[in-house]
């Protein structure tokens, strides 16, 4: 059904009951039946329209699989966007179209309680001892290579930045000029690869994991499913929810794990680590770097 197994239980029901319908009802049912991404995003009009039906003669097909009107039909195709089940495409449109309704406190509350619960689904399958292993093996690296792209890669330099206030080993690639393929040329298996895709996953990250484990890399996965290809290529795997309303992955517990895993690479480090923060803070503090009210 054009992809999405949301809200199947009312397709089914529509197929079921569409010899009962009228000749113009059965048009719209047949419409939602073989477009059923359309209706969370559309208005009754608008799919009235595509089908070539009056408005009315779709509120009756609703009426008929048992919902009060199509306002009641179309929400729990919403939801199954709001969930996650529609393409990138699908969920703009539905942003623009609680907008036009007045419904930002609906789309706000959303957001908010989407972000809680990716924090809560991730974490909540992570143990401090997963972590902690993923810690040594980053401690003990020679290099570590955080690999993201599209929006991960500013995720990948974040983690790389805030790593670098104590360490030097860390790089975030793929580098300007340069593709992440390239930038592994010469790892091994003293280094550790840090990569992060979600679905659709990226193939370029899918290959450079690939590579990295034919070179004997350490790798360390975040992805949004078990059966991501990285993740089945992985020696520490960990599952991040990234489910949003919005068009894009969420980043929100990617960025609380990656932060999370840093905080336990601290913790395994030596004690020289303390000792290093504290000379790259003082030395920003020297060359100026922090505002200061004092004159």
């Amino acid at each position: 059904m054009n992809g999405t197994n949301v809200s199947s239980a009312i397709l089914t029901r529509l197929a079921g009951e569409l010899e009962e319908l009228t000749p113009e009802a059965r048009k719209a049912a047949t419409y939602v039946l073989e477009n059923p991404r359309d209706v969370g995003v559309s208005t009754v009009r608008e799919i009235a329209e595509a089908a070539n039906v009056k408005p009315n003669t779709v509120v009756r097909m609703a009426r008929q699989v048992g919902f009060e009107g199509y306002d009641d039909f179309r929400d729990p195709f919403r939801e199954a966007i709001r969930a996650g089940a529609a393409d990138f495409p699908d969920r703009a449109r539905l942003l623009q179209d609680i907008q036009k309704q007045g419904d930002m406190g609906g789309l706000y509350a959303d957001m908010v309680q989407g972000a809680l619960r990716n924090i809560e689904d991730t974490f909540s399958a992570i143990s401090a001892d997963a972590l902690q292993a993923a810690a040594q093996d980053i401690w003990n690296a020679r290099n570590v290579f955080v690999l993201g792209v599209g929006i991960n890669n500013a995720n990948a330099r974040n983690f790389t930045y805030l790593a670098s206030t104590g360490m030097k080993s860390f790089h975030t690639i793929p580098r300007a000029g340069s593709t992440p393929m390239d930038d592994l040329a010469w790892a091994d298996e003293r280094d550790v690869l840090i990569a992060m895709t979600s679905k659709p996953f990226r193939a370029e990250v899918v290959e450079t994991v690939s590579i990295a484990k034919d070179q004997g890399l350490t790798v360390i996965a975040l992805s949004d499913s078990p059966a991501s290809p990285i993740m089945r290529a992985a020696d520490h795997m960990f599952q991040v929810s990234v489910e949003t309303p919005q068009f894009f992955p969420s980043s929100v517990s990617i960025i609380a794990l990656l932060e999370t895993l840093l905080s336990f690479v601290i913790a395994t480090a030596s004690d020289e680590i303390v000792e290093r923060v504290e000379t790259f803070h003082a030395r920003r503090h020297q060359l100026g770097l922090y505002h200061s009210d004092d004159t």
